[in-house]
């Protein structure tokens, strides 16, 4: 009696059948290949840890962190999936085509890493906001996938994969109508990137895609905008070769942002100075030497033109709105947040029927930050319009009933 046929019955029978015996062949060296794996991924990520912590370059660190050590432990089964081919006699010639193929796809998945890696590199350096390089990095691997997916396929099919490549020359206008947006957008992205037109963290409005915001990423394809409302809006690349944008970062650059706001006068309240007003007025310290200088030349015109005092139509007249213009200048001269460099002027705009005189002030604050620039912007319109009542100008409101006896 043979004691050992228990334990040998399902050898013989492996053997004796071709297809369990190719089933276990290859289940012994799929499971080969992933322990293979796993161990290179072991200690492929503990050793680039280790060396991580040993130098004081980045780019180890950013090797680690965007997971190129996991990815490069694909190309550990490939020596062992050859060394296994000795078993598969029969079959070597279709297997050693398909390692190549997963070869191949592995080169291609690593360089991926690679490139996302050296991306990330780039983007530790300060010229990264200016001279975003996201775009071209996505561009080079369509590229490489697309030049893997060529080299499968000639492998599968032992041909060379310069041969395939070249036939795909004839399939040019089909390609150029499948990536139309592609092409279109990496073109956009070259002129961007050529004339300085758009960076990651400017604040751009385009009306045309309800966009208003920061850009917070320049990609291939999309160009993502964060919104004030903090909702995002991802513009199409190609939109900004033909659709109008207003990017806001040489405002900030410049260390000055404008105010360009209208106080509406009620034309109802505009008259001559008279005496009362003037000597309240020569009270105001930014207004009292203007004063002083102006009455010398107005009383220096008029006794030239020999102007007859009875009437105030007759020579020249100081006027309430003139003298709250001169005041409303002279305040944003003295005041510490305005920009004294950069335009700054009270003007009258055309008068509205329906809406009054706008004056109108225009002047850069030196503060540029939103909310800091509306605080300031705020501040002044305040105090001018409370100033209003001391030269005896009103506001324009439409339909107040206001009692015009008040000020006459």
């Amino acid at each position: 009696m043979n004691l050992d046929l228990p334990f040998d019955l399902p050898v013989t029978l492996i053997e004796a059948n071709p297809v369990l015996d190719l089933a276990a062949k290859t289940g012994l060296l799929l499971l080969a290949g992933l322990l293979a794996f796993f161990l290179a991924r072991w200690l492929l990520v503990r050793g680039g840890r280790a060396f991580a912590r040993r130098t004081r370059s980045k780019f180890d660190d950013i090797l680690l962190e965007s997971g190129f050590f996991s990815r490069a432990a694909l190309l550990a089964p490939a020596p062992v999936f050859f060394w296994g081919l000795e078993f598969f006699s029969g079959l070597k010639g279709l297997l050693d085509h398909l390692i190549y193929a997963y070869l191949a796809v592995s080169v291609v998945l690593v360089l991926a890493k690679l490139l996302d890696a050296l991306s990330g590199l780039y983007r530790t350096f300060k010229v990264a906001s200016r001279r975003p390089i996201k775009g071209y990095v996505q561009l080079v691997k369509l590229f490489l996938y697309m030049l893997g997916g060529v080299s499968v396929v000639a492998i599968l099919l032992g041909q060379s994969p310069w041969g395939l490549l070249s036939g795909i020359g004839a399939m040019t206008a089909v390609l150029m109508l499948v990536f139309r947006d592609t092409i279109l957008s990496l073109v956009a992205g070259i002129q961007m990137s050529a004339n300085d037109l758009l960076h990651t963290g400017d604040w751009i409005e385009m009306p045309a895609m309800n966009a208003d915001g920061t850009v917070v990423d320049i990609a291939l394809n999309t160009v993502k905008v964060q919104n004030w409302d903090m909702t995002v809006t991802a513009i199409p690349t190609f939109k900004f070769l033909d659709t109008p944008f207003k990017n806001w970062e040489s405002m900030t650059k410049s260390g000055g942002r404008r105010i360009k706001r209208a106080v509406m006068i009620d034309q109802s309240s505009i008259r001559f100075t008279d005496d009362a007003l003037k000597k309240r007025l020569m009270a105001v310290q930014h207004l009292a030497p203007f004063m002083e200088m102006r009455q010398k030349e107005i009383d220096a015109a008029n006794a030239a033109s020999g102007a007859d005092p009875s009437s105030p139509l007759n020579g020249r007249r100081m006027t309430n709105i003139g003298l709250f213009r001169r005041y409303a200048l002279e305040y944003l001269r003295s005041h510490p947040k305005i920009r004294q460099d950069m335009t700054l002027l009270v003007r009258q705009l055309q008068p509205h029927a329906d809406d009054g005189l706008p004056l109108e002030i225009y002047c850069f604050t030196s503060e540029t930050a939103w909310a800091l620039h509306e605080d300031i912007k705020s501040d002044i319109m305040d105090h001018l319009l409370a100033a209003l009542p001391e030269f005896g100008l009103r506001a324009y409101q439409r339909n107040a009933l206001v009692d015009v006896r008040a000020n006459s």
